[in-house]
């Protein structure tokens, strides 16, 4: 299942961007309001809860700066990854997107399409105003 938040545009530079989302923590300002839990675990990994779902544990995998940044389940039983995509559009403007891939068996994707769209969404249009 792949799924892409919208294009966002941002008053920042690729790099101010990339330094934003590769600092870990900063993951809180962009979750949800219906968000239970947030737990920074280490400097590449945290925990997050959204209310009536599971905790979720992501970790740094990859790093392009300033251009790509990649996170992926870190342990549990699902596979997935959730990648930012960061291009420069003009000076000290860029453009980002949220892309999330997973492999999740037909009706697990149906039951999770729906929440992991509004999700991705949600955290792409709060990254103008969190940085």
């Amino acid at each position: 299942m792949n799924l892409e938040s919208s294009k966002i545009n941002v008053s920042k530079s690729p790099q101010e961007v990339f330094d934003f989302l590769a600092d870990i923590k900063n993951f809180e300002s962009l979750m949800p309001e219906n968000i239970s839990k947030f737990e920074v675990l280490d400097t590449d990994k945290f925990l997050f809860a959204l209310k009536g779902m599971p905790e979720i544990v992501l970790k740094k995998k990859e790093v392009i700066a300033p251009n790509k940044i990649v996170l992926g389940a870190a342990g549990g039983k699902l596979d997935f990854s959730l990648v930012g995509h960061i291009v420069e559009t003009e000076n000290n403007s860029s453009e980002v997107q949220l892309q999330f891939s997973g492999d999740f068996n037909p009706m697990m994707a149906m039951m999770i399409k729906g929440p992991i769209s509004k999700f991705i969404e949600t955290l792409a249009t709060r990254i103008p105003e969190s940085i």
